[in-house]
This record gives C-alpha cells, structure tokens and sequence, in this order.
C-alpha cells in the first residue's frame, strides 16, 4: 500500500520563527497591599462606610462585611476614625469607625486632614409670592387683651377664747366617762356570766 511513497517530516530550526519574543522579565501583579491593613472585627457583621470622618455630616457610601480586611491610610484628626482603601467610590477611599476595626498588619497611620463636607444637591429657594401666599394663610383677627380685676380681700381665720364656754364640762371627758361605764358594764356582764 505504501510502497512507492516516501514520508518527509521538516523541522522548524530556530531560524524560523517569525513571531516577537519577550526579551526581559514579564511583569507580575501580586496583589499584596503595603503599608497598614485593618479589619472589620467578626462579632459585627457588617458595618457602613462613609465618605468621611463622621456618620452624619458624609454620607454612606458602602459597607464592611465582618472579618473584611482592607489597606488603612491614615486616622481622623481626632482619631476616630480611620480612611481606608474602598474600590468603586470617588478616589477609593473611605472611612469607617475605628473601635469596629483591629489592626491586622501593624505601621503607623498619619493624621489626615478633614475632607470638605458635601454640598446639598439642591438649595432651596424662598421665593413666595405674597398674593399666592394671602390666598392661604388665615387671618387672626385682632382680640381683647384681658383686664385686670382686682382679687377679693383675704380673710384669715383666727380663733377667739369664747368666754361663755368656761363653765363647760370638755367633750373628751364626756367621751372617756362613757368608755369607763362601757368597760364597767363589759367586767360586771362577765362576772355575772360564771
């Protein structure tokens, strides 16, 4: 079946390869962040992020799952809290509450300037018509003020010695004599009854 054919296998020699070759090292992304990493503590499970040093002068911008370790950057003025790397928010930074986070890695964390707080979206304008606003507001009609009148003269009660009850006998001698005859009578009814 083969009989009359001949088989040629070429191979390449180094002198023909056409294709750019690499003639230094290839570059690596290692993935290792430098300098400070902190992270959230496990006992919380998550925390918020703002977009400054305080939870209500910035808003919220994200959070921090429990255990979540993340590049620190530096500390607040007053060290509260902590500016840490945040991919996905404006110059991927953040700040969070320095109690919820421990230090994984140590360094030192500089002081940090306050960023400017945000400005509102919109600023309300008070631009009222004051037709429109006639149109909606009651008016009070003006009303007496009270008058003064003066109180009733105040009369003090005061006890006069009444001369007429010297020859009275006192009502509490009255009411002891009674008791007396009642105990009197109570002792003879129970020695009669035996």
């Amino acid at each position: 079946m083969f009989a009359g054919m001949t088989l040629i296998f070429q191979f390449p020699s180094e002198s023909d390869v056409f294709a750019q070759q690499p003639t230094g090292s290839i570059p690596t992304v290692t993935g290792t962040p430098q300098g400070v990493i902190v992270a959230l503590y496990l006992d919380r499970p998550q925390e918020d992020v703002y977009s400054g040093p305080s939870s209500y002068l910035y808003p919220r911008i994200g959070v921090l799952l429990a255990g979540q370790e993340m590049p620190a950057y530096g500390t607040s003025e007053d060290g509260n809290w902590v500016q840490i790397y945040y991919p996905g928010v404006p110059n991927s930074v953040a700040w969070v509450y320095a109690p919820y986070v421990k230090i994984v890695k140590t360094g030192q964390l500089p002081k940090l300037d306050t960023p400017p707080t945000p400005t509102a979206a919109s600023t309300p304008v008070v631009n009222i018509n004051p037709t429109l606003m006639a149109a909606f507001v009651t008016p009070l009609a003006p009303a007496r003020l009270p008058t003064f009148t003066a109180p009733a003269p105040l009369m003090i009660a005061t006890f006069v010695d009444d001369a007429s009850s010297v020859n009275r006998i006192p009502v509490g001698l009255i009411i002891f004599g009674f008791g007396f005859i009642g105990a009197l009578g109570t002792l003879i009814s129970f020695l009669r009854g035996r």
